[in-house]
């Protein structure tokens, strides 16, 4: 471990039919893959020049041979039954190899920029915890300096109650945090930049 810094990237296997599920329903799942790909293109693209270790959490599998190559990505897969669970286990399993101060992403954000991921983990230096909210009551990155279970617990995940619910836990924990900009996820066909459509 050369960095005390870790990045979780959430990710879904790509296949047909299991992603972007809502966008499907009004562009059909052969085009939501395609976004599903360019959005994970997107987002090797930002993590890739970020100063921490990278660790890709796959939804169903590992792909041995795919765009996270071994040399920059260690590979893991998610486990538990609801986003809270797989999120929770996935921090308790890197801070238990020792880093000190871990950041999870998805892949669902277009608008997150390298400089964006590295603000976090400044906000870490003088913070406990770190939130990037979404437009849509979501968040995109949330960051801490140790795990606290609780911020992965009672949460209806998918909702617009997700960020001020998280925010909650954070003042109940007595954690300091900072937010980071608002941006937009990809959800829904109208959330498309425009050279997508």
């Amino acid at each position: 471990m050369q960095n005390k810094k870790a990045i979780i990237l959430f990710t879904k296997n790509p296949e047909l039919g299991k992603v972007k599920t809502r966008l499907a329903k009004t562009i059909g799942n052969e085009k939501a893959l395609y976004i599903y790909k360019k959005l994970l293109e997107h987002t090797q693209e930002i993590v890739t020049p970020v100063r921490a270790d990278k660790f890709v959490f796959y939804s169903d599998s590992i792909t041995k041979e795919d765009q996270w190559n071994a040399g920059s990505f260690y590979k893991k897969v998610q486990h538990g039954d609801d986003l809270g669970t797989r999120m929770a286990k996935a921090f308790q399993e890197i801070f238990c190899l020792g880093y000190e101060s871990v950041c999870i992403i998805g892949s669902d954000c277009y608008e997150l920029t390298s400089d964006i991921i590295e603000k976090a983990f400044l906000a870490l230096e003088t913070n406990e915890t770190v939130i990037g909210p979404t437009f849509d009551g979501g968040y995109y990155l949330l960051g801490m300096n140790q795990f606290h279970e609780t911020v992965f617990k009672n949460k209806t995940w998918s909702t617009d109650s997700v960020y001020m619910d998280t925010i909650t836990d954070f003042k109940n924990l007595n954690l300091s945090f900072s937010n980071l900009n608002k941006l937009l996820d990809i959800d829904e066909e109208k959330d498309l930049p425009e050279h997508w459509k």
